[in-house]
């Protein structure tokens, strides 16, 4: 089976959750470019593949192409756990474990070829990275003055 439409979701998954992965790297974090870009698209890939088999299969078992989503969402949840340290009192890594978990929905998202809705989160997401960041900056600066 050979399908230029199944190519082009994997690679729209693996740019999207790149885009996200280079915020990431730039921000100094340990996941980066290319564990986003495998999480979306490796996300996509169990997609299309539950698709192809479920429709392979559809008259002659039950299956439900949705149940790979939700397993997907588990195994990213134990990926994610493993970016979250806790060491003095201090927790790091938590958005970008959230990251993870976001690029995994982009690339379900294309998967099932609802590539506006990842496009939208990918800038959404992006959006959070950065913008929210240096708000988030000026937030706690002004929380430190006004602690002094």
């Amino acid at each position: 089976m050979f399908d230029w439409n199944i190519f082009l979701q994997l690679f729209v998954a693996a740019l999207l959750g790149g885009f996200l992965g280079i915020e990431r790297a730039l921000a100094r974090k340990t996941a980066g470019l290319r564990t986003f870009a495998l999480v979306s698209m490796g996300s996509a890939l169990f997609v299309v593949i539950s698709e192809i088999i479920g429709s392979q299969y559809v008259n002659i078992a039950a299956f439900d192409p949705l149940r790979v989503a939700s397993q997907i969402i588990v195994g990213i949840g134990f990926l994610g756990a493993g970016l979250i340290i806790f060491k003095e009192s201090k927790i790091s890594g938590l958005t970008t474990a959230a990251g993870l978990w976001v690029s995994a929905g982009i690339g379900v998202s294309v998967g099932y070829k609802l590539y506006s809705i990842a496009v939208f989160v990918t800038f959404l997401t992006l959006f959070i990275f950065t913008i929210l960041w240096f708000i988030e900056v000026k937030i706690k600066k002004e929380a430190n003055i006004k602690n002094i």
